[in-house]
């Protein structure tokens, strides 16, 4: 352990670690300082050891019982982000996502305005191929680094993984550390005004502001999950502290008092309901981690 630069923590509170303010404790976390540092770090945890990965930790839920691994913290850590030849923008797993979109406007690129209107790190924006506005992180990805649990770091092409809506299939054992995006020249006042039209147009229709996690469930194909959770009447139903956003009926709420089971319950019953009103079985687009 001497040989590492970062900060390892015993029992973190989580949900000061998460956009939903909930979750139990970590057995232990670690804050790299950057990529060589987490790598030395990865050597030196038990093969078996279960590892989590939590940038902003939006799109997260933490079990109120918390997390017996270990828990690696990339926000404000991998943070290099940086212009590259052949129009490519570097930006580590630690960076926002809305950092990037804006980051790459004022360099004079276009089609990375949606970034700014996802709620988390470049990190999990690989991880889930997180969008917005009609666009998905990994259309604009033309390469990303990986690193594994003995520490190798690595270089791979999008056409080494299956990307789908929301979800990409990756090697086990393997995470993202930084992506490649390609972006074209443009107008940078141009991207700029886009940017800020789309996250008034996210603030007018989101709760933002909020305790949250962003969209709760995928859209199903061929319609909204919002429209169809309001449609069955869940805008404002409440368990406990956790609520359905009376603004976006895809956002779900911490009024102040919930707890991670007070959420995991809303997020089942509003499942259900819309299954037997609507007759469709919403899928999850949070994803729920932690001990029972």
């Amino acid at each position: 352990m001497n040989n590492l630069k970062g900060e390892l923590q015993e029992n973190l509170k989580l949900s000061e670690w998460t956009t939903w303010r909930v979750g139990g404790l970590a057995k232990r976390c670690y804050f790299p300082v950057d990529k060589n540092d987490l790598a030395t770090f990865l050597k030196t945890c038990a093969q078996n050891e279960p590892l989590l990965w939590l940038g902003l930790g939006s799109n997260t839920l933490i079990r109120d019982k918390g997390i017996q691994g270990t828990v690696i913290i990339t926000q404000g850590r991998l943070k290099e982000l940086a212009e590259l030849d052949n129009n490519i923008i570097r930006a580590e797993a630690g960076v926002s996502c809305a950092q990037v979109a804006r980051f790459s406007a004022r360099a004079g690129y276009e089609h990375g305005e949606f970034l700014a209107g996802i709620p988390g790190t470049i990190g999990g924006a690989l991880a889930m191929n997180a969008g917005c506005f009609g666009r998905q992180t990994w259309e604009q990805v033309v390469a990303v680094e990986v690193i594994d649990r003995q520490g190798h770091i690595r270089l791979r092409t999008p056409e080494e993984y299956q990307i789908t809506y929301r979800e990409v299939i990756r090697p086990a054992e393997e995470w993202f550390v930084a992506a490649h995006f390609q972006f074209v020249r443009g107008d940078k006042n141009k991207a700029l005004a886009t940017i800020k039209e789309l996250l008034d147009k996210r603030a007018n229709s989101q709760p933002t502001g909020k305790a949250c996690c962003g969209s709760v469930f995928r859209n199903p194909p061929g319609d909204f999950s919002g429209r169809l959770i309001e449609a069955s009447g869940l805008k404002g139903f409440r368990i406990g502290g956790a609520e359905v956003s009376p603004k976006h009926a895809n956002f779900i709420i911490n009024t102040g008092t919930a707890t991670a089971r007070d959420i995991e319950l809303l997020m089942a019953h509003v499942q259900a309901e819309v299954l037997r009103l609507q007759g469709v079985q919403l899928q999850p687009e949070v994803h729920i981690v932690g001990e029972l």
